[in-house]
């Protein structure tokens, strides 16, 4: 698993939806997620820190946690079927941990409220994720692909304790 920052929200050109776009650690990958129009409101007012006169859904559900003493240990975006995110929310009460189905735009919108990680599972990124730096990829393919072409098997093989007459 990978762990991944929400950048901000987008919208897309064509079909004027919105877009949650998560970016791994070193700002290599990015992962679009098309979400509705309330979940990117709630997304906004989170990242903005703008709480509302009223609890919201989102607000609601942390609200209800807290009052039950659970906290969200982190969410993971799992799997993406036919070009669907699936993610759960993994909640904990002392030391009871439960894994809670949620639709990832509302487990992001929990995250950022409660502070809890975010985790996307390599596969997901493999699948969906937009290189972000095209120069540093294509630089480090090149990279490996010298390294393939001048390495010897002798150097890959690492002697422990052993003198040259002992392998």
């Amino acid at each position: 698993m990978i762990e991944m920052k929400v950048a901000g929200i987008a919208v897309d050109a064509i079909t004027r939806s919105p877009i949650v776009l998560l970016k791994d650690g070193t700002e290599r990958r990015a992962l679009p997620i098309y979400i509705g129009q309330d979940q990117a409101k709630s997304i906004i007012a989170a990242l903005e820190n703008q709480p509302p006169p009223r609890p919201l859904t989102h607000d609601l559900l942390v609200n209800m946690l807290e009052a039950w003493e659970m906290r969200v240990e982190r969410i993971i975006i799992h799997s993406l079927q036919d070009n669907t995110f699936y993610a759960i929310l993994t909640v904990r009460r002392g030391e009871v941990k439960k894994d809670i189905d949620a639709r990832p735009s509302d487990a992001i919108a929990v995250a950022l409220r409660t502070n809890s990680p975010i985790w996307v599972m390599e596969e997901v990124i493999a699948d969906a994720s937009i290189p972000v730096d095209r120069d540093a990829d294509e630089a480090e393919q090149r990279a490996f692909r010298e390294f393939l072409e001048n390495v010897r098997p002798e150097d890959l093989i690492q002697r422990r304790g052993f003198s040259s007459g002992e392998a």
